[in-house]
């Protein structure tokens, strides 16, 4: 078979991008990095999230915790990185990370606050089934707060497959369907707290931890650990909770 042939037996992956999903960030970007915004769940469990990806980074690389910049030499993926808020601190610890957002605006909003922190991070507007077909590959891919916004589930574990390389790391955190996170993350979120505008997610797309454990080890994945992440309102500050995974949930992955 000649390549032009083979070119043109190619099927391109679905895409995975929701369109109403990219339209309704977008039109919030410019609140990414105001902490009282419409993001401020995200930074509130900031660093609940960053403890948890660096150690689950180091631990899986058998790396020591110490110094810096314990990440370098690692490429390392954000899907979804909206306005920068887990890809900035993965560059500062050494990683060399890549973000994707399919809103333009959320890429333009990380590249500029980037730029003005002093960092080098490859930001493009691309959906993440396109980086697959491109042929890059990552020791490291995140997938935070992503999967309950994609158009298609399946077509988003196939593509997240293909970015991690033989070895790699898959780290994905959600929202678990079920009764404690209607109340929680909807009701509770959207509509008494206002930490997010109201129709920011739907519960029928959110995943049971064990619907996302099926999925990727169908996919050639190894789960290596499940964490919940709560919320103490007295505290008004996130934690990791290894005994509830009834409403947030991290999870992390090796591609075998």
């Amino acid at each position: 078979m000649s390549p032009a042939q083979a070119q043109s037996t190619h099927t391109p992956q679905p895409s995975t991008v929701d369109a109403q999903d990219v339209a309704k960030f977008s039109r919030i970007a410019e609140e990414w990095w105001d902490e009282n915004g419409k993001f401020k769940p995200l930074h509130r469990m900031g660093t609940v999230r960053l403890d948890y990806l660096r150690t689950q980074i180091l631990t899986h690389a058998k790396r020591p915790d110490e110094g810096m910049r314990p990440l370098n030499g690692l490429r390392l993926l954000d899907i979804g990185c909206g306005g920068g808020l887990i890809a900035e601190p993965m560059a500062r610890l050494g990683a060399e990370v890549t973000g994707i957002d399919a809103s333009e605006k959320n890429v333009a909003v990380a590249k500029l606050h980037a730029e003005k922190s002093g960092l080098s991070i490859d930001y493009r507007a691309d959906a993440p089934e396109v980086l697959a077909d491109s042929g890059a590959r990552f020791d490291v891919v995140l997938a935070l707060e992503i999967i309950e916004h994609v158009a298609s589930t399946e077509a988003f574990y196939d593509t997240l497959r293909q970015l991690v390389k033989p070895g790699g790391l898959l780290i994905m955190s959600t929202i678990n369907r079920t009764p404690q996170s209607y109340v929680k993350a909807i009701i509770g979120a959207e509509y008494v707290l206002r930490w997010l505008p109201r129709g920011t997610h739907q519960w029928s797309k959110f995943l049971r931890p064990s619907e996302m454990r099926r999925d990727l080890v169908a996919r050639g994945f190894e789960v290596e650990d499940v964490c919940g992440v709560g919320f103490h309102p007295l505290k008004n500050k996130f934690f990791l909770d290894r005994k509830d995974l009834s409403v947030n949930f991290m999870l992390t992955a090796s591609r075998q």
